[in-house]
């Protein structure tokens, strides 16, 4: 049964809603980092407006590259099940809400905060029932379970966004959806809620969970190393700025009597100017540069911690290249491919989990208890097409794979494509079928066959 308007106003205000705001500072710390407003070095109320600048400077988004060098590599591009030679009739209901781009805030999403989640709840188009899908930052939706590491389905979820000065609120459950208005202060006013038909609380959260229904993603861990690698960029470029030059310097020379004179000695002297003082006790000197390599260094290993932990080639984070094999850059993005996949199997979980759901909406009962369907990845190995086409090519002449079964691996080749020539393949087949009819047809008839007729 549905909650009561008074039972629903009772648990936002007394769970939900500090729950919510409890999780969202956490997460707005992790976004700060995940994006480009990372937490500056800290400094003395006395710092002067250069010093300031030079932090500015320093603060690089680290965290929001490591990210991205994962998320790219992660597109799904088919949804079948193991008895069916095509994607399920779910995935018309993926392309109908554009999930081909969504997919990818989702990914990005969980790979930064840990957590992301998709509403999944009924809908219509021209043909009929069609479930509405969209992804939702875990910065505006919390979902509440009652076991978080064993339940697929939240008790509760709780969606939050400002209107306003005040607060648009919605809350899930198995039967509902809730609307409701609040403020930061704790005023929660019902406003109306309408039943969805899912039987489930009708969201799905994308998480790479432990045992314990803890999930992190690829930001928060990282802090403190891409703050260390900001701090050593900003002890580089306060030398940089300070005391990368050399310094001249002269003893026993009486100063200048004021500003202007001296001025108009500093104008005298030029580069290849020759110093002469008339006194014999004066001296002539120089100051040296403070040397940078030593800052260098340490920024370069720090970088190398950050891809050590975070399971990503150092190259993606400097960008320097050598000349190497094949097989020693594939060794090199090794820790990422094992990355990719396990994110792949919590994520894949979560898209499996939605169109399950959305085919129930649609009265789909096939596609609901489709427990065996699973999304495909499209393949993003670096790689060249000649490499690539080679193997398979061996693929199909020594192990006797089907070559039509290949083509989905071939990189950049999307589903649509595979599609597309499986049916130019029976077109041509087709076509070949009847040229090979009608030339048996014209063929001329032969004397024997005359006279055997």
């Amino acid at each position: 049964m549905p909650l009561s308007q008074r039972d629903v106003v009772e648990l936002t205000h007394d769970r939900l809603l500090p729950a919510f705001w409890h999780e969202r500072a956490r997460l707005d710390r992790i976004d700060k980092w995940y994006r480009w407003d990372a937490e500056p070095v800290p400094l003395p109320r006395s710092a002067t407006a250069e010093l300031r600048k030079l932090v500015e400077l320093a603060r690089t988004p680290w965290l929001g590259l490591v990210v991205t060098t994962t998320a790219q590599c992660m597109y799904v591009d088919g949804y079948r099940s193991p008895d069916l030679a095509r994607n399920a009739a779910s995935w018309d209901t993926w392309n109908a809400n554009d999930f081909d781009q969504r997919q990818v805030a989702i990914h990005r999403g969980a790979l930064a905060y840990g957590t992301a989640y998709a509403t999944v709840l009924p809908g219509r188009d021209f043909n009929g029932p069609r479930a509405v899908m969209r992804g939702v930052s875990p910065r505006k939706l919390l979902a509440v379970y009652a076991d978080p590491a064993e339940d697929d389905w939240p008790l509760y979820a709780i969606r939050v966004e400002r209107s306003g000065d005040r607060f648009a609120v919605r809350v899930y459950d198995e039967t509902s959806v809730y609307y409701l208005d609040a403020d930061r202060s704790g005023d929660v006013r019902y406003v109306e809620d309408r039943e969805h038909g899912a039987g489930v609380t009708p969201v799905v959260r994308y998480a790479n969970l432990d045992l314990d229904g803890r999930a992190s993603g690829d930001v928060e861990p990282f802090i403190s190393v891409a703050a260390r690698i900001n701090k050593t960029a900003l002890d580089r470029l306060l030398t940089q700025h300070h005391s990368s030059w050399k310094i001249r310097t002269v003893s026993g020379m009486a100063r200048p009597d004021d500003d202007e004179q001296a001025n108009r000695e500093r104008l005298r002297l030029r580069q290849d100017d020759l110093l002469v003082a008339e006194d014999p006790d004066t001296k002539f000197g120089t100051l040296d540069e403070t040397p940078l390599d030593g800052f260098i260094a340490a920024w370069e290993s720090d970088i190398e911690a950050l891809a050590a932990v975070a399971q990503v080639p150092t190259h993606n984070l400097t960008g320097k290249m050598v000349n190497l094999s094949a097989e020693a850059l594939a060794a090199a993005r090794g820790n990422l491919v094992q990355k990719v996949t396990e994110w792949q199997k919590a994520l894949g979980k979560g898209h499996e989990q939605a169109l399950r759901l959305a085919a129930q909406l649609e009265g789909n009962r096939d596609g609901a208890t489709d427990y065996l369907a699973r999304v495909t990845w499209q393949d993003t190995e670096i790689r060249s097409i000649s490499q690539a086409v080679d193997a398979l090519g061996k693929a199909a002449q020594m192990l006797g794979v089907p070559p039509q079964a290949l083509w989905g691996r071939i990189p950049g080749v999307t589903a649509s494509d595979v599609t597309e020539w499986q049916q130019l393949a029976k077109s041509n087949d087709a076509l070949g079928g009847l040229l090979d009819t009608l030339n048996r047809q014209a063929a001329p008839v032969t004397g024997d066959a005359r006279d055997a007729g």
